[in-house]
């Protein structure tokens, strides 16, 4: 009853307490050195307990094959281990793994062959595609010089034929007496007027 009063009047405590203040739990202190024997244990002789002479030595027995039990089955597992390490590096199982790993070589030596060979006729291919493409180039080229080559002397031709049809009405010590008199014979007028439309007016006489 008194420890559910305390415990109570703690609660309220700790409930009325301000905010600012910390809440301290009621804990029971540890008894220092200098602190002197308590009454009811001032007379008490702390005396061991009394140990039974056969179960000591037959703890100790068991003990004992205990101890070599533990220690034969770490020898007997540090064995295995060193047995299937040794036969992976220099036993059957390193042997047959060495045999995989010379297959799979071979076996990818043998992809990387048949890719290499797909990949060289590929780029003899194309090589070979560039090649007839730029020979096509070449004389597509070739042609279209060729083409205004001849469009140029064409039109050189007939440039020169143009100039030698022209040449005949041109003025020459041979023929100046002749043509003085054909443009007095034949005068022309130069003053006119162009409307809107192109057409040539002429209204202006002669003088």
């Amino acid at each position: 009853m008194f420890q559910l009063i305390s415990t109570r009047s703690v609660q309220a405590a700790r409930l009325l307490a301000p905010r600012s203040a910390m809440p301290l739990e009621a804990v029971r202190g540890r008894k220092s050195r200098a602190d002197p024997v308590a009454k009811s244990k001032e007379g008490r002789m702390k005396v061991p307990p009394p140990v039974d002479p056969v179960e000591m030595v037959v703890l100790h027995e068991r003990y004992t094959e205990y101890q070599l039990i533990l220690r034969a089955l770490r020898l007997e597992f540090k064995e295995e281990l060193l047995r299937r390490k040794y036969e992976e590096e220099t036993g059957s199982q390193a042997e047959e793994k060495a045999k995989q790993e010379s297959e799979e070589h071979c076996g990818l030596m043998a992809w990387n062959n048949q890719e290499n060979l797909h990949l060289l006729k590929a780029r003899v291919a194309r090589i070979q595609k560039e090649k007839e493409e730029a020979e096509c180039r070449k004389m597509e080229a070739a042609l279209q010089c060729e083409q205004k080559q001849q469009e140029l002397l064409k039109q050189k031709e007939k440039e020169i034929l143009q100039l030698q049809e022209d040449a005949k009405n041109f003025i020459t010590l041979e023929n100046l007496d002749q043509r003085i008199e054909d443009a007095l014979d034949n005068p022309q007028n130069y003053n006119f007027a162009v409307d809107k439309e192109g057409r040539v007016v002429r209204r202006t006489l002669l003088q």
